[in-house]
């Protein structure tokens, strides 16, 4: 594992932010570039990889060859733009590269309140939440309509700025699945609303699938992130076996009962014997 040629990112399961640097790498038409390493996130990490992170734990990281360690999804994201420069996907103009990082700059309260929203569990405070969460689309939509008002994306193709936001959009089909939220259709938001949509049909982004983030997220419906299990449970939403293809969908009330290993799919003797 340690020994590749090739830089090798280590990620946990569905991890969105390692999804942007695989977007960044099919747009440059180099997806064989890095190597990708999914690590269990419901085990310890492994001494190998501790070893070379110096003991920290967050992914992803990227390894490199010669013994190089890069951690934080946006510098691994800049690092692998400049790595391999051609063609250049950040902004290469000094003001337009000020615009493409200042609108990245939204992405940590974007992000932080989808997976607050997702994860609360008392039904009375939902309506903070979809308020906060419209709060922040209607941020992104007047940064956009101030520097593109009548574009698709923030400037005049798919570029950085997208390839951070994009997994995150994917990642809030456990909104729209979970808590029923989406974009109103009204015009307050149809410049971010066309962004989105236009990231989401973005072909050099389909790592992911809807089913796939709905099902391996159940348990962050249910307030336990990052492999945490829920009370009564034994197996996580976000282990590997049985795959999440071979699991039923999770009840979309995260606020009733909730389903236990078996009603998920999630003991092996669920998913057969060729399994």
């Amino acid at each position: 594992m340690t020994d590749t040629t090739r830089p090798l990112v280590c990620h946990i399961p569905v991890c969105p932010f390692s999804q942007r640097l695989e977007i960044l790498l099919a747009l440059k038409g180099l997806p064989e570039a890095v190597d990708f390493h999914v690590v269990d996130i419901t085990r310890p990490r492994p001494d190998w990889l501790l070893k070379r992170t110096g003991g920290t734990t967050a992914m992803p990281v990227l390894l490199l060859p010669d013994g190089g360690v890069i951690k934080e999804s946006l510098v691994i994201l800049r690092y692998l733009d400049e790595a391999f420069p051609e063609p250049p996907i950040a902004r290469r103009d000094p003001y337009e590269r000020a615009v493409e990082r200042m609108l990245i700059a939204h992405e940590g309260s974007f992000t932080g309140c989808g997976y607050r929203f997702v994860m609360n569990r008392d039904p009375a405070a939902r309506a903070g939440f979809v308020e906060r969460m419209l709060g922040e689309y209607a941020r992104l939509d007047a940064f956009l309509r101030r520097h593109n008002p009548d574009g698709t994306f923030l400037f005049d193709s798919f570029g950085l700025a997208e390839a951070v936001f994009t997994p995150m959009f994917m990642r809030f089909w456990f909104l729209d699945y979970y808590e029923g939220f989406d974009l109103p259709e009204t015009e307050e938001y149809a410049r971010v609303r066309r962004w989105r949509d236009a990231c989401l049909a973005e072909p050099c982004a389909r790592q992911v699938s809807r089913e796939e983030i709905v099902k391996l997220y159940y348990d962050y419906a249910l307030g336990c992130g990052n492999g945490a299990l829920p009370e009564g449970r034994t197996v996580s939403s976000i282990a590997f076996k049985p795959h999440w293809a071979e699991r039923p969908w999770p009840p979309r009330d995260k606020y009733g009962r909730a389903a236990t290993d078996h009603e998920l799919g999630l003991l092996v003797e669920d998913a057969g014997p060729d399994q």
